[in-house]
C-alpha cells in the first residue's frame, strides 16, 4: 500500500474511532489509561532495548546531544510515563460537564457542555514519552490520535504503541483510537496535514524548523509552539539567594529543553553583587555567558553578547545575560525578544510582581519560582501534549481540558422565533 494510501485509510479509521470514543464511559477510558500504564512497565526492558538502537543510530548520524536527551528512556523515563497516565486516570473526565447556565427572558436554558475535539494528528521529534502522553490525554479526553513521530525515535514508538495496542484490546476500545504512523518517509507527514476532512487537529512538538514546515502545508488548524526564549527578571527587591537557586535550577536543570531559561535579567543595581557569584556557580557547571556591555564589565570571562544571542534558543548549557535599568527595560526586553513560553520574575516587591503577571504576555508567568515549573505535569494536569504559544483555541501547557472544545446545550419549553 501506498503511503497516501495508508495515511487515508488511518485517517477514516480514526474518525470512526473517534465517535465511538466521543461516548466512552469515564471508567472504561480510565481503565485503558491504567493498563497502557502496566503493559510499558511490564515491557521496560523491551522498550529500553529498542531504545538502545535509535540512541546508537542517533549517535552515529551526529544528533546533537539536546536530541540525545530528548530520545533517552531510562527507567525513570518508563516511571514518568506510566505515573502520568494514572494520574490522568485519576483526573476528572472534561467530556458532558457543563459550566455556568443561565435563562434568556423567553424562558430558554442556555449552558456549554464540553465535548471531545475529534481526531488530533501529533507530529513529533524525539522525545518518545510524547507517544505516550499524547496517547494518554487524548484518550482521557475522547478523542483519536494519530501520531507521527520522528524517524530518530521510530523503534522505541513502535514498542510504545504495541503497549497501547495490546491495552486498548484488552479493554474493549478500537484500536484505530491510537495509530502511530508506521513508516518514516517524509511524504506521510505531507500527506497527514491534507487529511482535512478527518482530522480536526493538528499539533507538532519539536524545533521551530518542523513547527514552520507544517504550519506552512497544512490544510487543518495548527497548534504553534515556535521556540521557547524564557527569560528569568532578577529584580533589586530579589532576595539573591533565591534568586541565583531559581536562576541555576532554570538553566542547568535540564539545557536541551523549551522552559529552560535562555536569558538573564539583572537590575543595574545589584548587578555587581548578584553576577560574580551567579556566574561562578553557572560556569564550574559549562555553562557560556554571552553578557550585555554592562554585564562584561563586571564578568571579565564572559563573552560580549550579539543582537542575534538576545531571540536565541540554545537549549544548551549557553546563557544571555542583560542589566536593565528597571522592571520596565525588563518587561520591554521580554516583549521584543520573548516567545510567550514562559517568563519570572524574582522580587519581593508585590506590587512589582502582580504587575508583571499582568502585563508579560506569556503562556506561563511565574513569581519567585522556575521556569522549568511550566510543565503539564508539574501543573497537575498529569500530562501534556505540548505547550501552546498561540492563544486559539489553548495557551500554555495542553492538558485533558484543552484536547476538548465546547458547543451550546439549549433546552426550551416550545419556544419559537
Amino acid at each position: 500500500m501506498s503511503v497516501e494510501a495508508t495515511i487515508i485509510k488511518m485517517a477514516k479509521a480514526a474518525r470512526a474511532a473517534s465517535l465511538a470514543m466521543a461516548r466512552c464511559p469515564t471508567q472504561q477510558k480510565n481503565d485503558a489509561l491504567l493498563t497502557i500504564a502496566h503493559e510499558i512497565e511490564a515491557s521496560t526492558a523491551e522498550i529500553k532495548e529498542k531504545n538502545a538502537v535509535d540512541l546508537d543510530i542517533g549517535k552515529k548520524n551526529g544528533l546533537s546531544d539536546a536530541m540525545i536527551d530528548r530520545l533517552a528512556v531510562k527507567d525513570a523515563t518508563i516511571k514518568s510515563m506510566a505515573d502520568g497516565l494514572r494520574e490522568v486516570a485519576g483526573l476528572n473526565d472534561p467530556v458532558g460537564s457543563t459550566g455556568r447556565t443561565w435563562i434568556r427572558p423567553n424562558g430558554l436554558q442556555v449552558s456549554k457542555m464540553r465535548i471531545p475535539l475529534g481526531v488530533i494528528g501529533i507530529i513529533y521529534e524525539s522525545r518518545p514519552n510524547v507517544t505516550i502522553d499524547a496517547a494518554g490525554l487524548c484518550l482521557k479526553a475522547g478523542n483519536a490520535v494519530i501520531l507521527k513521530g520522528g524517524s530518530e525515535a521510530l523503534h522505541t514508538n513502535q514498542a510504545l504503541a504495541a503497549c497501547i495496542q495490546k491495552a486498548l484490546g484488552k479493554t474493549g476500545i478500537s484500536k484505530a483510537t491510537v495509530q502511530l504512523i508506521p513508516v518514516k518517509d517524509r511524504e506521510a507527514v505531507n500527506m497527514l496535514l491534507q487529511q482535512e476532512e478527518d482530522i480536526d487537529l493538528i499539533i507538532p512538538r519539536g524545533g521551530e524548523g518542523l513547527i514552520r514546515f507544517v504550519v506552512a502545508h497544512s490544510k487543518i488548524p495548527v497548534l504553534k509552539h515556535y521556540k521557547g526564549v524564557c527569560h528569568v527578571y532578577v529584580d533589586d527587591r530579589a532576595d539573591l539567594t533565591m534568586a541565583e537557586e531559581i536562576c541555576f535550577n532554570a538553566k542547568v536543570q535540564r539545557p536541551g529543553v523549551c522552559n529552560a531559561m535562555e536569558t538573564m535579567l539583572v537590575h543595574q543595581s545589584i548587578a555587581d553583587a548578584f553576577l560574580p557569584a551567579m556566574a561562578l556557580r553557572l560556569v564550574q557547571a559549562g555553562v557560556e555567558i554571552r553578557g550585555c556591555s554592562q554585564t562584561c564589565r563586571v564578568l571579565k570571562s564572559a563573552v560580549s553578547a550579539t543582537e542575534a544571542d538576545w531571540d536565541e534558543e540554545y537549549l544548551d548549557l549557553t546563557l544571555s545575560v542583560k542589566v536593565v535599568a528597571d522592571i520596565e527595560q525588563a518587561m520591554a526586553h521580554i516583549s521584543t525578544y520573548g516567545s510567550r513560553h514562559t517568563e519570572a520574575i524574582i522580587t519581593s516587591d508585590i506590587a512589582r510582581a502582580k504587575r508583571f503577571l499582568r502585563e508579560v504576555d506569556a503562556s506561563a508567568v511565574l513569581v519567585n519560582a522556575s521556569t522549568r515549573f511550566n510543565d503539564g505535569g508539574q501543573l497537575g494536569l498529569g500530562a501534556e501534549i505540548g505547550i501552546s504559544t498561540s492563544k486559539l483555541h489553548a495557551f500554555g501547557p495542553m492538558g485533558v481540558d484543552e484536547l476538548t472544545t465546547t458547543k451550546f446545550v439549549v433546552y426550551g419549553e416550545g419556544q419559537v422565533r
